[in-house]
């Protein structure tokens, strides 16, 4: 029986990878991942950091992503089965964490197949630790519904949490929706509510932005949002 590495990934910087992620992605016979391309492209930035390492056979990669997990998870198992260790790594950050994988884990685990953790970057920790909001607690939620009717269920549930659990909130939000994030948000929260908005962490353009939500919606009306972002209110 093989075994499941979960390997989380830089979130930007490439120095960020840890040793034993490098050492198991660039030694691995197969790893299942969101893009195939874009994991080839690591695993070349990877082998770079390493002078001394010796380029061995290029691992299988799958593609296993949102659209396919259902399709790919009786494969995957399958391969474990045989005795196939297997990597299953996002496009960045830790795998299942609003990322492919959580079934494929599930899985894993009902059909008594090991699962290991190789942990590393999260854009969740990271935003937290830099946000100055309190940090020992904390409740992240993931991407808010696209449907406008799911959404205003989502806002109302997420102001009941913060009052109720009196904790950090934490979500994730596509460039392309953050001005409705903030009208909605301003409509539950008020517009003096404080939040952090962070982006592209890591990377060359990395911001991280604090104040009120009428501060953010001025700032974003005079600046277009580009890359993913965390919000913590």
């Amino acid at each position: 029986m093989g075994n499941l590495y979960i390997v989380a990934t830089p979130i930007g910087n490439i120095s960020d990878i840890s040793l034993r992620a490098a050492r198991t992605l660039l030694t691995a016979e197969i790893i299942a991942c969101e893009d195939t391309r874009k994991t080839g492209i690591l695993l070349k930035e990877i082998a770079k950091l390493f002078s001394g390492y010796t380029e061995r056979a290029k691992p299988k990669l799958l593609s296993y992503y949102d659209q396919t997990e259902v399709q790919k998870t009786p494969e995957i198992i399958q391969l474990l089965q045989l005795g196939k260790d297997i990597v299953l790594v996002s496009d960045a950050g830790t795998p299942t964490i609003s990322d492919p994988g959580f079934k494929l884990v599930r899985e894993c685990i009902a059909q008594g197949i090991e699962v290991k953790t190789i942990p590393g970057p999260s854009a969740v920790i990271a935003a937290l630790s830099v946000s100055g909001l309190p940090t020992d607690r904390f409740f992240f939620v993931g991407y808010p519904p696209k449907k406008d009717g799911h959404r205003n269920e989502f806002w109302m549930e997420l102001q009941k949490a913060k009052q109720e659990l009196k904790t950090t909130l934490i979500l994730y939000e596509a460039p392309h929706r953050i001005m409705q994030t903030i009208e909605e948000m301003i409509e539950v929260f008020g517009k003096d509510q404080h939040v952090v908005f962070a982006r592209e962490l890591t990377k060359i353009y990395e911001e991280t932005l604090r104040g009120n939500l009428e501060k953010m919606k001025d700032h974003f009306t005079k600046t277009e949002p580009k890359g993913e972002f965390v919000i913590l209110v």
